[in-house]
């Protein structure tokens, strides 16, 4: 039985994008090459650590808005360096002040330094505090389908399971808990970190991704505009495969053209 896909527009907290690229704005040599990467990415959502990049609490430094300015894109501060729910609560609260409102964060609270891995008892805290204090969150967590169902469950506006550690670059380590994730998902599902070149983006997108969000892979490539432009096209590549449905898998060959009228 074929299964038809209709494509819908990528929406998150009410509103709707054209690209489903999500970027990070840190690793670059410059401010300058930052510029060059994101633009030839064609995202409009760009993630920035705020314990990390200037976006106006260090009066007299490089701002990285001067380049990526909000009336461009669309800026998603992060909780990056963050590991326990208190210090992430208080950097998106410091985002709100600093952006004029600005309610939309990706939440991160990692476990450690070594694995990058999430937190996951302090992630839950962390979203539960930030979800009644009119936040829109999107979550970065584990691979585990049960906690990304209950981030959803609690108000999540997307959770975003990672695919391999953060800047690692192994690609999509475990694909089958993404189906399931993928499978009982109420709201979007991008997956965060662990993509290291174009075709890992197209996997993730094949599977039924709603978005990827990625950094390393772009800012730590030979050329990262080059880079960033692939991304975009492997994103638009993934997400037409996942809509036209691949071929089905077979153990033996069958001919790609008919066998009948064949001279003999």
């Amino acid at each position: 039985m074929s299964i038809v896909r209709s494509d819908k527009p990528f929406t998150v907290a009410g509103r709707t994008f054209q690209s489903r690229l999500l970027v990070g704005t840190g690793k670059y040599r410059d401010l300058e090459e930052t510029r060059q990467a994101i633009e030839a990415s064609g995202a409009e959502i760009v993630t920035v650590a705020v314990r990390r990049t200037n976006i106006g609490q260090n009066p007299g430094e490089p701002n990285l808005l001067d380049v990526l300015p909000p009336s461009r894109y669309t800026i998603l501060p992060n909780t990056a360096g963050c590991y326990d729910a208190i210090e992430a609560v208080r950097t998106c609260r410091l985002a709100r002040e600093l952006l004029d409102g600005h309610n939309l964060v990706k939440l991160e609270v990692l476990a450690d330094q070594k694995t990058l891995f999430p937190n996951v008892i302090e992630t839950l805290k962390a979203a539960e505090v930030l979800i009644k204090d009119g936040f829109d969150v999107m979550v970065y967590t584990s691979d585990d389908p049960i906690i990304a169902r209950q981030l959803a469950e609690m108000g999540c506006c997307a959770v975003m399971p990672l695919a391999g550690l953060i800047g690692t670059g192994l690609g999509i380590c475990n694909p089958y808990n993404l189906q399931i994730i993928l499978e009982e998902a109420k709201v979007p599902v991008l997956v965060d970190a662990g993509v290291g070149t174009a075709s890992d983006a197209t996997i993730a997108m094949e599977l039924g991704c709603e978005a990827v969000l990625m950094n390393s892979a772009i800012a730590h490539a030979q050329n990262p505009v080059q880079m960033a432009e692939a991304m975009k096209h492997a994103i638009i590549a993934g997400r037409l495969a996942w809509l036209a449905g691949r071929m089905p898998k077979k153990l033996y060959a069958s001919a790609s053209s008919p066998l009948d009228g064949l001279i003999k």
